[in-house]
């Protein structure tokens, strides 16, 4: 290509990447029924609030009691000891993963079946008062190339599945022309998008009027390749994202939907203006755990990672939860990670979902059908408020003092604001004069209420 080719290219990509696009917009309004005994949650002011007007924190754990990846043995059971002793320690969400594959098992052939799995996997953490993030899960594209997805039934014909002997399972999987072509074929195309999208659409017909439904996470993390960062984004993510809620909104309006930005390494996703109600964004942070560079301390980088997070949920604009964030447990800085990683989430008051409850690795608290690992729960199970109304400030926990402190201004006439604390901690009290424990503290229940004797108040729990 001759040099005045070359800057033609040039000049052509940036434009597609610079020029302004039009915002997109997804409208609709709730149709909610009354609440169950979790309460419907919705946006204002990039925050995440119940029905009662409350802002809400959901912290809680992924677990893939539902996934099937590849022709992997199906995973262990969430069973009803697990809900009790997530709810207890004071949790208050699960990231439930489910499985195209499962779902749609022949082409338009929906299972019954596994419809009723996963709604009753939702009605047991209701039952431990922990609400649900339904995720439909994809990792290299699809069950047939051994990740999770996409049923078996969809791929390019003719295109090897190469397997090379020096390579892992999952890099063999991450490089092999069958999985690139699928997932190309997947974003440029949308004949693919359509089915995915009525896939999704038989899942939340069923959820419509479910108050323990958090919201839906619409793609587990996308990425771009073939197609370039920023004209992926820009030309198919957020149309993606924009054709699939105002699809599911027709059959299910009531709930939040969850975008996740593009997965690349932990680079920035360029963001197109999305108008939609009830918008979450979802980054999954995994610096100094999986990605660059390794955690020695400092918070800089995982500081970085949750600020572009909030930055590109703001440009959206949308509230803001991490869906994954987690480590390996059997690493030397894996406590301090973890801990610096709650801190961060406390500061810039976020929620999340560890990645994950069960793993038959070494991160997960449990590992099969081996009893859980409570020392590691503990690291994790730490104090925080859960809702609140008016404006909260300063949440910070000292796991040295079992502290937990916050600010709340602009109350109102509610002013019940509700704490999550693990039973492992025993029972607290407060120290503040404008803050009393209303309700006896019971440690199954993972929680404790306190009433604000004003409008503004500091409050101060301790172990």
């Amino acid at each position: 290509m001759s040099w005045g080719g070359l800057l033609g290219l040039v000049l052509a990509v940036a434009a597609v990447v610079c020029l302004p696009l039009p915002v997109l917009k997804a409208n609709f309004a709730p149709q909610r029924p009354a609440a169950g005994p979790l309460l419907w949650l919705s946006t204002r002011h990039g925050q995440i609030v119940d029905s009662a007007g409350r802002t809400v924190l959901l912290r809680g754990f992924n677990d893939d009691a539902l996934l099937q990846v590849g022709s992997s043995p199906p995973p262990p059971p969430l069973t009803a000891s697990d809900a009790a002793l997530i709810q207890a320690e004071g949790f208050d969400v699960v990231r439930l993963p489910i499985s195209w594959s499962l779902l749609e098992p022949a082409p338009g052939r929906f299972s019954p079946g596994y419809l009723r799995r996963i709604a009753g996997l939702v009605s047991l953490c209701a039952r431990h008062h922990l609400y649900v993030v339904l995720d439909m899960h994809t990792e290299d594209f699809g069950v047939g190339f051994g990740g999770s997805g996409a049923p078996a039934w969809l791929a390019v014909p003719g295109i090897p599945n190469l397997k090379l002997p020096l390579a892992s399972a999952a890099w063999q999987r991450h490089i092999s022309p069958a999985v690139n072509a699928a997932l190309a074929y997947f974003w440029l195309f949308p004949n693919w998008q359509t089915l995915y999208w009525n896939a999704w659409s038989r899942v939340v017909a069923e959820f419509r009027g479910n108050s323990a439904i958090a919201g839906y996470d619409l793609y587990n993390e996308p990425h771009p390749f073939p197609v370039p960062p920023a004209i992926f984004e820009a030309h198919l993510l957020w149309p993606f994202y924009d054709r699939g809620i105002k699809q599911l909104s027709a059959a299910d309006p009531n709930h939040l939907f969850i975008v996740e930005g593009d997965l690349f390494g932990g680079l920035p996703t360029a963001i197109r203006p999305l108008a939609a109600r009830d918008l979450v964004y979802s980054t999954h942070l995994y610096s100094g755990s999986i990605l660059p560079p390794n955690f020695d301390g400092s918070l800089y980088p995982l500081r970085a990672e949750l600020k572009m997070g909030l930055s590109e949920a703001a440009q959206l604009p949308a509230a803001y939860w991490a869906g994954e964030l987690g480590i390996d447990h059997h690493r030397p800085m894996a406590t301090a990670w973890a801990r610096a990683e709650i801190a961060l989430s406390n500061q810039y008051r976020t929620g999340w979902a560890w990645w994950q409850w069960n793993d038959p690795g070494g991160w997960g608290v449990r590992r099969g059908t081996a009893p859980p690992d409570t020392g590691w729960l503990e690291v994790l199970a730490q104090p925080f408020v859960r809702s609140a109304p008016g404006t909260m400030t300063n949440l910070r926990y000292n796991p040295v003092t079992e502290t937990l402190t916050a600010k709340v201004r602009d109350a109102g006439t509610d002013r019940t604001v509700i704490v999550s604390w693990p039973a492992s901690l025993g029972a607290p009290r407060s120290v503040s004069a404008c803050a009393r424990l209303s309700t006896p503290y019971l440690p199954a229940s993972g929680q404790i209420r306190v009433q604000l004797a004003s409008a503004s108040c500091e409050i101060e729990l301790r172990g």
